[in-house]
């Protein structure tokens, strides 16, 4: 007999001990949380749901020294655990863009007291995914701009040495838009081909870098303001243009993805609400979702620097049209958004997942590729889609997709490639299918060659290499060897 998910968590509760004692109650009003408060408010949070809450500082400060502070939510802080995704939220990347910063406050305190409280849905939310929430990417831009009044569109915007860290990531599109041009085949974990930074790597980039690719996230999203809309990949044309319809070969489930957040937002999809902007354009009118580059490009962005560098798909949400909304509409904003916050992150459990092992050994593989052909409906042309995933150092993987029948084929240097079968379905907060694969060696010599596999499944090593990777290529910039970006 199958027991319920309760009597199982109960259990393994159970065996894993007491949790630690739960601290005082966190009081919680809807304000501006300067610096200090933003960072003593995490750590209350902390304090009262300390069996499933960490609060840990990324790898750098910004310019003026602030910590990079992150609370994580899991029944297993602090580890990553064999087939459960890691979903993240960063806000406040443009310091003067501030509602993201006070919703991922209020969501860290929503989740802890939902939990504490015994309320199902989230409890089993946080069971079954490892959530962490960033609320200020850049403090030192948040500062100028309430000191200055929190009135210029630009002012605050960016860090601390008047860099817009949303153009500071390496421009991976050029990469891949450069793949494409000769016929290169190979759009993800695209960091092995990096040869030049355009500017200086700033603090805040780096530390988000780090833990990019020191983290298997799956799902995240980086918070905005200034209009409502939920934006996707990608974020660059490829021709050079403005403004030009991009596609990414995951567009259908980044659509979905956008969405998922877009309609369940109290206004955002709604085609009758006012605009935003010079022109009052209403994004409601598509349904509260764009395209990033068929609204304008962006090159050196964090949404497609996610998606192009590792197995994270990322999406951008511009949560209003006022960048600095006053303290007395942040409840309201509170009500408008909570639904679409909790949902977005259920969205980490669509498609499949499994575990990639060795038939002989049973012992996990890293790096194994994970490519897969879409055959719903009969598919008979542009049926691959041609972005793969890896999987990670426990051989877990996950794959978004969206409901249709899949072909997915795992791959590994030394294996002989496994083909399986899959149909998706959607069920609403539930895990997604669970698709493991069992590779075995070939049983005969096959000669020696540089396949995709051998050149691009170092991915692993990147967190410990990245520092001195980055550390040449600023020196280049600094000597003036890449003065001007260049095609490839």
């Amino acid at each position: 007999m199958r027991l319920p998910l309760g009597v199982l968590l109960m259990a393994a509760a159970a065996l894993a001990g007491p949790l630690p004692r739960q601290g005082p109650e966190v009081p919680f009003q809807f304000k501006h949380h300067d610096n200090k408060e933003m960072l003593d408010l995490l750590q209350q949070v902390h304090k009262r749901c300390p069996g499933i809450t960490r609060v840990y500082n990324l790898s750098e400060t910004s310019v003026r020294g602030v910590p990079l502070s992150v609370i994580e939510f899991s029944t297993h802080p602090g580890l990553h655990k064999l087939r459960e995704p890691e979903f993240k939220y960063i806000a406040n990347m443009h310091g003067n863009e501030v509602l993201g910063r006070e919703l991922l406050l209020k969501l860290a305190h929503y989740l802890c007291e939902q939990y504490l409280s015994g309320d199902q849905s989230i409890q089993k939310l946080v069971n079954l995914t490892r959530i962490h929430l960033m609320p200020s990417m850049n403090p030192d831009g948040w500062q100028l701009a309430t000191e200055t009044g929190a009135k210029d569109y630009l002012t605050g915007r960016t860090n601390n040495r008047s860099v817009d860290l949303n153009r500071n990531f390496p421009d991976l599109d050029r990469i891949m838009f450069s793949n494409e041009e000769h016929h290169i085949e190979h759009n993800n974990h695209l960091l092995k081909q990096l040869d030049r930074l355009t500017e200086p790597m700033q603090p805040e980039t780096m530390a988000v870098m780090k833990m990019i690719m020191s983290t298997p996230f799956v799902l995240s999203a980086n918070m905005h303001g200034g209009d409502l809309v939920a934006n996707y990949p990608y974020d660059a044309s490829r021709s050079g243009s403005m403004s030009e319809y991009t596609t990414s070969p995951d567009d259908q489930t980044f659509k979905h993805l956008a969405l998922a957040y877009s309609e369940n937002h109290a206004t955002m999809s709604n085609p009758k609400r006012s605009g935003c902007g010079y022109d009052g354009y209403n994004f409601g009118k598509q349904k509260g979702i764009t395209n990033g580059a068929a609204w304008y490009s962006v090159q050196g962005g964090m949404q497609d620097f996610n998606y192009l560098s590792s197995n994270d798909f990322e999406i951008t949400l511009e949560l209003g049209c006022d960048k600095y909304p006053k303290a007395e509409e942040l409840e309201k904003e509170w009500e408008n958004n909570k639904d679409a916050l909790l949902h977005y992150i259920w969205q980490a459990h669509i498609g499949v997942k499994g575990v990639v092992r060795d038939a002989k050994t049973r012992r996990p593989i890293s790096n194994a590729f994970i490519h897969v052909r879409n055959l719903t409906d009969g598919c008979e042309k542009n049926c691959e889609i041609n972005h793969d995933i890896t999987s990670v150092h426990g051989g877990d993987y996950w794959r978004l997709l969206t409901p249709g029948v899949y072909e997915i084929t795992a791959s590994a240097e030394g294996y002989e490639p496994v083909t399986q079968q899959a149909a998706v379905t959607l069920t609403p907060e539930s895990e997604a299918q669970k698709l493991d694969f069992w590779l075995g060696q070939p049983e005969f010599d096959e000669p020696e060659y540089d396949s995709a596999a051998a050149l691009y499944s170092r991915q692993a090593d990147l967190p410990d290499a990245l520092d001195n990777r980055m550390d040449k290529l600023r020196k280049r910039w600094f000597f003036g060897f890449y003065p001007h970006p260049a095609p490839i």
